[in-house]
């Protein structure tokens, strides 16, 4: 057992001396040079000394708390890269759950909600997933549920919603109206439409639906999601499009001891004008609350098939190949005003055409505005190429996709087809050329839980035993380094986060069985028994 890292800080116990030790523990640190140990000192937040019981325990003074882990295991907190966590909370607080595999449940809900809702106003549902459900949910269903109300289910994934006839008469949409730039109606087999809204055409309908939010919803969403999240071993997480209401909703938890987790804040790019005047770029905050990058949309979605593709989605009529968001013009744009004021550029392209794209953009400005470490990054950066991973690691940019959908959304792989899942979430790959992936949920888009991270990239098997690319399966080590260190390190926090090593915030996960024994078809079933966050539990089983 290697103690090197506690010999190291042995000279700051004269001034410092540990709080807590958690000794007895089988603890992977993702620290090259201590890879394990059995016991933590921690003090003020922070690792003090990491080693074995033999080099640890010895630091205790009257006043420390020993806690015997057990032989558990022990991991750094998960960093889940790309999710939207106080979104999620509010709409857990306002919208109605339809997470449900039966359109009748659905329904039910619904109808339930409508009896508690003043005639005439909408009801609005979130979590919906049209591969868990025997078909899609169409407007003819949420006609039947709620007859006298507009209403609106949007997907989990968050770039399409599925609306009623009252809601469609409202926004003046009907069987004529053409697709918005960058939106989609969708028509059926009959020519008429049949509820379902794609990315830019839902915008006529979030626009009628009044903003009830409060400054204290976004405390409480906060609040409730971290959670949620801690609950599951995530201790950092990336809200991918923050907006000033949802950062000060993180605040405003914060200040009120009720915010369980850390998180890097990308905001949207339609709030960047804000921050700017107000001087904030990435980096400004603390441990807690952080500003990230400038979130832009180069396509849609993988989940609900508007990613913008090189080949046409199969199964989808015309020739279908997805939907450009942002042009490239607007790219531009956007992305050198933001990286010439000290902004990291974090841009959402799933789709093999909206990663050249944004790859492109990335590379002129690089060029023109040169910067040594600007850690561009692509969220979600799903569909490649050899060329464009070449790309990639010319530049370094950062990978944050989320590779769980392997697992949880295995139920629409079908439209992609098997060849090309095999570089879809290409993990093995980035790391071969030397790249840092990340791993991340986009909750809500999928459930933020690391041991499904864990299982997908392992098996790259859905829930259903298909399996999607196994050329492109890690091992458990690399799987457990991307959604640790690398999620720090493309938040500019490798030094303060990320692994369990002296100096480190200590933030770990205990869990109730050792994945390193684990069957890897049996990873997500691993339960989180304690989580650390700055040196003090913010869940327990």
């Amino acid at each position: 057992m290697q103690s090197m890292s506690c010999l190291l800080v042995l000279p700051l116990l004269r001034s410092e001396e540990p709080e807590i030790i958690l000794y007895n523990g089988k603890i992977w640190t993702v620290d090259e040079s201590q890879p394990r140990a059995q016991a933590i000192a921690i003090s003020g937040g922070r690792f003090l000394a990491v080693g074995s019981n033999d080099d640890v325990l010895p630091l205790a003074t009257a006043r420390t708390r020993k806690i015997d882990l057990a032989f558990k295991t022990v991991l750094p907190g998960f960093n889940d890269a790309h999710s939207h966590p106080v979104s999620a909370g509010v709409m857990r607080l306002r919208r109605v759950a339809c997470d449900s595999d039966s359109i009748e449940k659905i329904q039910s809900a619904l109808r339930d909600r409508a009896l508690q809702t003043p005639r005439g106003e909408w009801v609005v549902g979130f979590l919906y997933d049209d591969g868990k459900t025997p078909r899609p949910i169409n407007r003819h269903d949420l006609d039947a549920a709620v007859p006298d109300h507009p209403v609106l289910v949007q997907h989990r994934g968050g770039h399409t919603v599925f609306v009623n006839s009252m809601a469609l008469e409202l926004a003046h949409v009907n069987d004529q109206t053409p697709d918005p730039v960058g939106g989609r109606f969708e028509h059926g087999a009959d020519g008429h439409l049949t509820g379902f809204v794609g990315d830019a055409g839902t915008k006529v309908f979030f626009e009628l639906i009044p903003n009830k939010n409060t400054r204290e919803d976004y405390r409480q969403g906060a609040a409730l999601i971290s959670e949620l999240f801690t609950s599951k071993g995530v201790t950092s997480a990336c809200d991918a499009d923050a907006t000033p209401d949802g950062v000060q909703g993180y605040q405003d938890a914060r200040d009120n001891a009720e915010l369980a987790m850390r998180v890097y804040c990308h905001v949207s790019a339609s709030s960047l004008d804000h921050f700017m005047a107000a001087g904030i770029h990435t980096g400004f905050g603390d441990d807690w609350v952080r500003i990230g990058g400038v979130k832009m949309y180069a396509d849609g979605s993988i989940s609900e098939r508007t990613a913008w593709l090189s080949q046409p989605y199969i199964g989808i009529p015309n020739n279908y190949v997805g939907l450009q968001l942002f042009s490239r013009e607007k790219l531009y744009e956007i992305g050198r005003k933001a990286h010439a004021a000290g902004w990291q550029l974090a841009t959402h392209a799933n789709g093999d055409l909206a990663i050249d794209r944004t790859l492109g953009v990335y590379e002129q400005i690089q060029k023109e505005l040169p910067e040594k470490d600007p850690r561009f990054r692509i969220e979600h950066c799903t569909l490649l190429t050899d060329a464009l991973i070449q790309r990639m690691r010319a530049l370094q940019v950062i990978p944050a996709p989320f590779s769980c959908y392997v697992y949880f959304h295995g139920d629409v792989m079908h439209f992609y087809g098997e060849d090309r899942t095999k570089f879809m979430f290409p993990m093995r790959s980035f790391i071969d050329a030397g790249l840092r992936p990340t791993d991340s949920s986009d909750y809500t888009a999928s459930p933020a839980d690391p041991m499904m991270w864990l299982q997908s990239q392992l098996t790259r098997t859905d829930m259903k035993g298909n399996v999607w690319g196994p050329n492109q399966r890690i091992n458990l080590s690399e799987a457990i380094r991307c959604g640790t260190v690398n999620g720090a390190y493309a938040a500019f926090e490798e030094r303060i986060k990320g692994s369990i090593q002296p100096g480190q915030l200590a933030d770990l996960v205990v869990l109730a069985q050792d994945p390193f024994k684990t069957e890897p078809s049996k990873l997500v079933g691993i339960q989180v028994e304690r989580t650390m966050v700055g040196g003090a539990w913010k869940y327990e089983s």
